[in-house]
């Protein structure tokens, strides 16, 4: 238990910023997952759409600093890939 007053601002604020990134984060994996059930049904133009939706957002989570550059490229670069293999 935080025994100063600083200490326990601090915990109020992580509270905070813990809820804002698990939503954001949140908001990633739907659009991950949006785009990989329209690469599942086999239409390559939804999958595009999907995925044009998707790379802004991931982007905006590197900025936010909720998810590394490198993890985002990866991603976005594995479902550029199999989208192309359609």
């Amino acid at each position: 238990m935080a025994n100063h007053k600083s200490a326990e601002k601090r915990i109020r604020q992580t509270e905070r910023r813990t809820a804002v990134n698990r939503a954001r984060v949140s908001r990633l994996r739907t659009f991950i997952k949006k785009v990989e059930a329209a690469i599942a049904s086999g239409n390559k133009e939804a999958a595009q759409a999907a995925f044009a939706a998707a790379q802004p957002e991931l982007h905006r989570g590197v900025g936010k600093g909720v998810v590394h550059k490198n993890t985002a490229a990866r991603k976005l670069s594995r479902l550029s890939g199999r989208i192309k293999a359609l």
